[in-house]
């Protein structure tokens, strides 16, 4: 992935992010890192805790989680294995509860009505499937490549953006069909002129991104970040670089923050929901 419109710091701290989405973004791999906790489990207390799977799947997702350092295999003997979070993995849980946060936040819900009010409330949702729906937001090519070209450009064409994330040496634009579903998404508003710039749900991201990046380069969670700074470091940011490409008229507007939700429990197993259709918070559609 070249991101030649970048400054390099940025540009290898992209690529340190996307490296850690790869090993997210797998089906399943957050519900079985959350399963996993400092007490080793063998396979089959895994599998009580995640029935949802058949045996292929997490078989497959240990496989690939212990080849990525993230959980340790003990093998005592033959007939008796265990699993566990290793160091990397249980350093992850920032990362992981972030974008939990993110997921119940911005993404939309179905409502259900209480059973003893009768009143139309969210539906609840165990945290690793928020946390799984906010990846495969920004998990696809090119997405946080894009996402991240235009919190620094402010706002681009689809020509420019191609640009800063692909290889001079490319004949083709293959950016403008993950361009459309950051669009589709509500990440991304698109402007005048054939321009695109992040829109509120995209900017939102900064806490995600902030604690990916600091998990993935192995320094503490600090909201310094060159790229995606808190609210507050904003301004210190802009006023020591370049201003901001200024934000034209946004063609359709930009969707509303989502109502902020009650926190829900992190480790919370209960089965995956998938509804078919969700009444608008303001973010995408599960």
């Amino acid at each position: 992935m070249a991101t030649t419109g970048l400054p390099r710091p940025i540009a290898k701290d992209l690529s340190r992010v996307v490296e850690t989405l790869d090993m997210l973004s797998p089906r399943w791999s957050v519900w079985t890192l959350m399963t996993l906790g400092e007490q080793p489990l063998r396979y089959s207390d895994i599998k009580t805790r995640l029935p949802m799977l058949f045996d292929a799947q997490l078989s497959a997702r240990l496989v690939r989680l212990t080849a990525d350092g993230l959980v340790e295999r003990h093998e005592e003997t033959a007939r008796h294995v265990t699993y566990q979070l290793s160091g990397r993995g249980r350093s992850l849980g920032t990362v992981i509860a972030t974008l939990a946060t993110y997921g119940d936040t911005h993404l939309d819900k179905i409502q259900k009505p209480n059973r003893a009010t009768g009143e139309l409330e969210p539906e609840r949702i165990p945290a690793a499937q928020n946390a799984e729906d906010a990846l495969s937001l920004i998990t696809p090519k090119y997405a946080t490549p894009l996402l991240w070209a235009l919190r620094h450009q402010g706002s681009a064409s689809g020509r420019k953006l191609a640009d800063v994330v692909l290889d001079p040496s490319s004949t083709t634009v293959p950016i403008y069909k993950p361009l459309r579903q950051l669009v589709e998404d509500g990440l991304v508003d698109r402007l005048a002129h054939s321009s695109y710039q992040l829109s509120s749900q995209g900017e939102a991201l900064t806490g995600a991104f902030q604690a990916l990046s600091s998990w993935a380069s192995g320094r503490a969670k600090s909201t310094s970040h060159p790229l995606w700074p808190s609210a507050a470091d904003r301004p210190a940011m802009w006023a020591a670089n370049s201003s901001p490409s200024p934000r034209p008229q946004s063609v359709v507007a930009a969707p509303e923050s989502a109502v902020q939700r009650p926190p829900i429990d992190l480790f919370s197993h209960g089965s995956p929901a998938r509804p078919a259709t969700a009444a608008s918070m303001g973010g995408r559609a599960r």
